[in-house]
């Protein structure tokens, strides 16, 4: 009702001026929505190519109707089966890892002086930066069998044998769970270091004045207060926990057939399907299958979260 009243007594000149101030943010804000429009929506028709018999003379929708048949043949494989379990077991251990360890370094890093903090976030954030490419290049220099600094150096001063690490698949979990780490522990450092920056430092001040150590600051007043941007960040990877990091699975591993059981992704999968075995709609199936099983998941801990602590739910 007030806003319906203010729009009646707000004059033709007024909101003109408003029109005006806001054309500058609606011009800012077109770049990205064009982008999502384009890289998200356009391609949206293409689903339909999971449900057809593709054949390159008749297009996309001039192909027979296969139904569900694409999506059985996926399922009657055990493609399916280890692409789900890879792709969802190394998100969900990326969600606890990332977080424990992006928490940790935010709380640690407030606690530094001004311009040192600035060098360390620099330094921090520095491999998020990174391409994959360069990231696969640099994990090549210390795993490569013949001249990797890791056979050459460390094992062969302990005297240990060289290991072939891109035929090894044990040791891979660790491997990728520690590049992601490395990679990705800056981009979230920041954003939980900005929340604490946030955080008034007259609660700090009184506690400090009651005779709180610096652990029961840290978890009696930091964490709690920083609970809300966990749990909205944890939402946000859940949503992502159906997608994976195609250079971290493809690029990192040098596409190694050895490893395809302990790197073979959701994303891989269907980029082998697509490019190397010409599959395209098998890739669709695997694709519809990815976004709708990533969409029930953020619902579901969207409504897990809503029920728990309703304000900190995002929808």
């Amino acid at each position: 009702m007030a806003k319906a009243v203010y729009k009646q007594k707000m004059s033709p000149a007024r909101r003109k001026s408003l029109l005006k101030r806001s054309i500058p943010i609606y011009l800012m804000a077109l770049p990205g929505l064009l982008y999502l429009f384009i890289n998200n929506y356009m391609p949206m028709p293409g689903i339909v190519l999971a449900f057809k018999n593709y054949k390159a003379k008749d297009g996309i929708y001039g192909s027979k109707w296969a139904g569900l048949k694409n999506f059985r043949y996926l399922f009657s494989t055990q493609d399916a089966f280890v692409i789900t379990r890879n792709t969802i077991c190394y998100n969900l251990v990326f969600i606890v890892v990332n977080t424990f360890f992006a928490v940790l370094v935010a709380i640690i890093l407030s606690e530094l002086v001004a311009k040192i903090k600035k060098f360390y976030q620099s330094v921090i954030l520095l491999p998020y930066l990174l391409s994959a490419v360069i990231i696969s290049y640099l994990v090549f220099a210390f795993l490569s069998a013949e001249n990797g600094f890791v056979n050459n150096t460390i094992l062969k001063s302990l005297g240990i044998d060289p290991i072939s690490w891109y035929q090894e698949k044990k040791y891979w979990p660790f491997i990728l769970v520690f590049v992601n780490l490395w990679k990705g522990i800056g981009y979230n450092c920041i954003i939980y270091l900005s929340t604490i920056i946030g955080i008034d430092r007259g609660y700090y001040e009184a506690a400090a004045i009651d005779g709180a150590t610096k652990w029961q600051q840290i978890s009696r007043i930091t964490l709690p207060l920083l609970r809300p941007t966990i749990i909205m960040l944890t939402l946000m990877a859940i949503g992502r926990i159906f997608y994976s990091d195609f250079g971290l699975f493809y690029q990192v591993p040098q596409n190694s057939g050895a490893l395809y059981s302990v790197t073979n992704t959701i994303d891989t999968y269907v980029y082998r399907g697509l490019l190397e075995l010409g599959d395209i709609t098998m890739s669709a199936a695997a694709g519809v299958y990815q976004s709708l099983v990533g969409f029930i998941l953020v619902l579901a801990a969207n409504l897990t979260v809503r029920r728990l602590d309703p304000d900190s739910a995002l929808f």
